[in-house]
């Protein structure tokens, strides 16, 4: 055997849990997928499976070794077929993606069926989060950023810019009053968001004109997460200044009200980020076309060329 196949059979020992169940799907022998696995931990100088006579189960290298087997065996398939015959069937393997909740729960999610209807064989890992991930580290595909995409060695395609909003629940505007200017805002609460707690509240953002700003604002909630940024404003903790994509199903449904639109936060510039890959994958290379074009309807374009860039 190569050392393709032995990755192979790892790869559906890990994913059954069982020497056995894995070695009957792959056709082979119980011992042979056993000695496969010993050969590949030789190799490789660590041991990928904890063994006992109930379960097996992956080691820390071991779930590290398994990730990268996945997009390796899926490279290595798409290379195969890379002159057949494209069609629907031909995409197959991994694509790993992160973006926030808000646009994952709103916007990509629900149209996810028409991409696996069309690419059966595709695997799609979502992650939601607001957090800043090492997309290089964490092993993802592409990832969608919003603000300016600083990290060296990465490629930014700019998708556009989304409109920001300022909202607050109808709860909250009955016991305090709606704000209608600047200056109202002073007998206002607004939520802090901070992605490191402790830091500094920026305060409200505003555009006047063509002239930024911010003003300093009182508020006893401060939250790390996009989903307890709408949850707090809906309880009637104060305003939020959110992307529309993340909270147009709540305006429409009347659960939150748009105040001062004439001070609207400066829009966003949200790009697709991949690793500085000499090749990007057919199969990455049609998500990333793809989330371009479901997003591509609720944002304003930018003025650059849309061709992907480096940001030095």
């Amino acid at each position: 055997m190569s050392h393709l196949d032995h990755m192979h059979i790892f790869t559906r020992v890990a994913e059954l849990n069982s020497f056995t169940q894995a070695a009957l799907a792959l056709g082979l022998p119980k011992a042979s997928a056993s000695t496969a696995v010993q050969q590949l931990e030789s190799l490789l100088g660590t041991r990928l499976l904890h063994r006992t006579t109930r379960k097996v189960q992956l080691t820390q290298d071991g779930q590290v070794f398994y990730e990268r087997c996945k997009d390796v065996l899926a490279d290595v398939d798409e290379l195969q077929t890379m002159f057949q015959q494209q069609g629907a069937q031909a995409l197959r393997g991994r694509v790993r993606l992160d973006m926030s909740t808000g646009v994952a729960r709103n916007i990509v999610i629900p149209r996810l069926p028409e991409l696996l209807q069309l690419h059966p064989q595709l695997e799609v890992e979502l992650s939601c989060t607001e957090r800043r991930v090492d997309l290089v580290r964490e092993g993802f595909d592409c990832v969608l950023r919003a603000g300016v995409v600083s990290d060296p060695g990465l490629i930014a395609r700019p998708l556009g810019q989304m409109r920001m909003v300022n909202c607050a629940s109808p709860a909250y505007l009955q016991a305090h009053g709606t704000p209608g200017s600047l200056a109202d805002l002073a007998g206002h609460s607004l939520v802090h968001y901070a992605s490191t707690l402790g830091a500094k509240p920026v305060g409200f953002e505003y555009l006047d004109g063509a002239q930024a700003g911010q003003l300093p604002m009182a508020g006893a909630v401060t939250v790390n997460n996009a989903d307890a940024y709408t949850a707090a404003c809906l309880a009637g903790l104060g305003l939020i200044q959110v992307p529309w994509l993340g909270v147009r199903d709540l305006l429409a449904q009347g659960r939150l009200v748009e105040v001062l639109p004439q001070y609207p936060v400066p829009a966003m510039p949200l790009a697709l980020v991949y690793a500085n890959r000499r090749n990007v994958s057919q199969r990455v290379r049609v998500v990333m076309d793809w989330l371009a074009g479901v997003l591509s309807v609720h944002l304003t374009r930018v003025n650059e060329v849309h061709a992907p860039k480096a940001f030095e």
